[in-house]
């Protein structure tokens, strides 16, 4: 995976695709969520995201309290000891890792704590959630950081 030129990439393609996602919300498809999940099962079939990891090494989960409890009793430690170490308030109030790449991230892209990792973590990228057209904003943003998401949306635009 050329993380580089997938950057380029996506931001050749970012106002296309923002204009895309913005008309969806617009004007709600009936069946873009049956579109959705099939091109996400499609992307996936071929993308190895241990191959990547960008999102691991890009972007900082929202972390909620049920995450900390799990992530804090899988570490043998103190909930308030995890907040302590690993996280911050960001601006909008929510718990995030202080620092990118995750903290838990190998060098072979293997999460330490991936039967544990944060609820944002497991869903991630998204795009095969009910309700798609709720997310559009956060998928143009992950358009950016995601090759699969890049590629959902490309091929979205020939699906409509």
């Amino acid at each position: 995976m050329d993380l580089e030129k997938f950057k380029e990439e996506s931001q050749n393609r970012s106002r296309a695709n923002k204009a895309l996602l913005e008309k969806l919300h617009r004007r709600k498809q009936k069946n873009l969520d049956d579109v959705v999940h099939q091109l996400h099962h499609d992307a996936f079939d071929h993308t190895d995201c241990l191959k990547c990891a960008n999102c691991c090494k890009t972007t900082s989960p929202i972390v909620i309290d049920r995450d900390i409890d799990r992530i804090a009793k899988h570490l043998k430690m103190k909930p308030s000891l995890m907040i302590e170490q690993y996280l911050h308030l960001d601006d909008d109030g929510d718990y995030v890792f202080r620092e990118t790449p995750c903290p838990f991230l190998m060098p072979d892209n293997y999460c330490t704590i991936y039967e544990v990792r944060p609820r944002a973590c497991r869903e991630y990228p998204h795009t095969d959630r009910a309700r798609f057209h709720q997310i559009l904003k956060l998928t143009w943003r992950n358009t950016l950081v995601c090759p699969a998401v890049l590629e959902i949306v490309e091929r979205l635009k020939g699906s409509l």
